[in-house]
């Protein structure tokens, strides 16, 4: 009889056992795995979270996705195009219903694109497009074209005689080649001769060290084009180490820094604003339509405009616009 007893207990036990974890996968609990099942899973990659624009995007992106109760996997490249490659495929394999993504090199990303078509994963484009763009489900950037061309347009008021100028590009960033086709529209037969044309690869450091040779080789340029606010900030360094102060320098961003070194005066005289924060929310407002089945559209423009001495208080140094 105690033997049967013992028996009984141990099977009941057994059962109740196996109720609990069956109780507990189906409620998908608070403990780790425990996510609930409708909640949707977005990567995040740019080209570089180094830069303060793309600090600025991804906290938009971030702040909106959890908002939905949602979640963000945020991956940075560090300008290395074969390790975005491979984030992107990490993030694949975790599960991502949408991604929001920045390539570093808007050619060599085609191998992740591919890699994301054939997930079946919706891809958000956003401030540089990809050259394969069939690949995209949805862009949302800046009108990049507008941005360099505002800042070509203040040029030629400034020195309506012309002179030498130098350029700093970036051909691997769309972005920038986009800005830098609008500058040189606008200051087409303007009788601007351009010395120096060099990538500076976006980048501040890059910047300052080929401008400190542009200045030894050319000290009788008038005006600097950067194809963005880090590659305009550096090209300024270079310009106060050489105690050139008669040029204008000019980025693209609309960054704090930028905006705080025009309100000072002085070399770096203005920048095609745009917005980081407007992107990200944008480019988030287009991905869940995408996900829900709802019409979208294909491109998604945000205004740009110049930003200078004239008018830098309006937007205030402390923040992005």
């Amino acid at each position: 009889m105690k033997k049967f007893i013992s028996l009984f207990l141990v099977a009941m036990l057994t059962i109740g056992l196996a109720a609990c974890s069956g109780n507990e996968g189906a409620s998908g609990g608070s403990g780790e795995g425990g996510d609930k099942k409708d909640q949707l899973v977005f990567g995040y990659t740019s080209m570089t979270q180094n830069n303060p624009f793309f600090q600025v995007l991804e906290e938009a992106i971030r702040e909106e996705v959890e908002a939905n109760g949602d979640k963000l996997i945020t991956t940075n490249p560090a300008m290395d195009v074969a390790l975005q490659i491979n984030q992107i495929e990490d993030m694949i394999a975790q599960g991502i219903d949408a991604i929001f993504l920045n390539p570093v090199d808007w050619e060599g990303i085609r191998p992740a694109l591919a890699m994301l078509e054939e997930a079946g994963i919706p891809i958000i484009n956003y401030d540089t497009e990809v050259k394969d763009f069939d690949y995209v489900t949805a862009y949302v950037g800046s009108d990049n074209k507008n941005a360099g061309r505002v800042a070509g347009e203040d040029l030629v008021k400034r020195f309506p005689d012309g002179g030498k100028i130098a350029v700093l590009d970036s051909p691997t960033m769309n972005s920038i080649n986009d800005r830098i086709a609008g500058f040189m529209e606008a200051i087409e037969g303007k009788n601007f001769d351009i010395v120096a044309q060099q990538d500076a690869k976006g980048d501040l450091e890059t910047a300052l060290g080929i401008t400190e040779d542009i200045l030894q080789a050319h000290p009788d340029i008038v005006a600097i084009m950067g194809g963005n606010d880090p590659t305009a900030l550096g090209a300024l360094a270079a310009a106060k180490a050489a105690n050139k102060t008669d040029l204008a320098i000019y980025g693209v961003d609309g960054s704090p820094d930028a905006k705080a070194a025009i309100a000072e005066g002085g070399p770096l005289v203005g920048t095609g604003a745009q917005s980081p924060i407007s992107i990200g929310k944008q480019s988030v407002d287009v991905a869940y339509k995408i996900l829900n089945k709802e019409d979208f559209e294909k491109r998604v423009p945000v205004e740009t405009f110049l930003i200078n001495e004239e008018n830098v208080e309006e937007y205030g140094t402390d923040g992005w616009q």
